[in-house]
């Protein structure tokens, strides 16, 4: 018995609170990826018995931030999960923490941004002053309708409404069933406005007011652990790593100009 409870007090033994971070645009599929095997990792740790997720994100992509919701959501099914709002949780980000058992943010973080955006670039006058031209072979009247070379069509402007606001509906009814607010409550909500936590208490988008203590006590509280802390991140990417000496927010900024130029995106 004796030495069963030594060994019971190993440190990687002992139960204990996992901190997982969410910094930054969410539009790397890499970068997600990642994050979500550690999610599905932490679910199936039994040593963990409660998850803070500090999160400081401006959203992102909407099928990525989806992606993320339901790592964390499916997360929770099983051990309490409290989002932290360390700056930031806007619009995919927001999405994210809906997961969440618990949001908890210091007051002067802003969350919301509930909408959605559609964006592709235009490059034909480039082209045509550099002297390109496309030559384009297409089965399928609207197979080429998201390249950057031509303006949609009038019917593809309609298709792209539609598309958008079908993922405005989705975003909202999300909200509405995991936050636990009737939909027009919601829709009220939905115009793209960031609010700071301390309005978002009221509006019933944030459940407490604090900074990362105030999470971890409720963690531990929630899943009846001590404050034995676990910080878990992904691999950071090779072009980041190069970047180190200049700092990991630049190349954040840099990959982010890249993407946000060369693809069609749906935020």
């Amino acid at each position: 018995m004796n030495r069963i409870s030594s060994s019971s007090n190993l440190p990687w033994l002992r139960n204990r609170i996992a901190v997982m971070e969410v910094f930054g645009n969410i539009t790397s599929s890499s970068r997600v990826a990642q994050q979500v095997r550690i999610l599905h990792a932490l679910r199936e740790d039994k040593r963990v018995r409660a998850v803070v997720l500090d999160i400081d994100s401006p959203g992102g992509s909407a099928a990525l931030s989806d992606h993320l919701h339901r790592a964390l959501a499916s997360v929770d099914e099983r051990k309490p999960v409290i989002a932290h709002v360390r700056n930031v949780a806007l619009s995919g980000g927001y999405l994210v923490i809906c997961a969440a058992r618990r949001i908890v943010a210091l007051p002067t973080a802003t969350i919301g941004s509930i909408g959605v955006i559609i964006a592709k670039p235009i490059v034909r006058d480039l082209m045509s002053r550099m002297g390109v031209q496309m030559y384009v072979s297409r089965v399928g009247e609207h197979k080429d309708m998201l390249q950057p070379w031509r303006e949609p069509t009038p019917e593809e402007e309609q298709k792209l409404a539609d598309l958008r606001d079908e993922i405005y509906e989705w975003f909202i009814a999300t909200v509405s069933r995991t936050r636990g607010l009737e939909e027009d409550r919601v829709r009220s909500y939905a115009t793209g406005e960031i609010f700071t936590a301390a309005r978002g208490i009221d509006m019933g988008l944030v459940d407490e007011l604090g900074d990362m203590d105030t999470a971890l006590d409720m963690a531990s509280e929630m899943g009846r652990v001590p404050r034995v802390l676990a910080y878990v991140r992904p691999r950071r990417p090779l072009f980041e790593r190069l970047l180190a000496p200049v700092g990991s927010a630049m190349a954040d900024r840099v990959l982010a100009a890249v993407e946000a130029r060369l693809r069609f995106r749906v935020e």
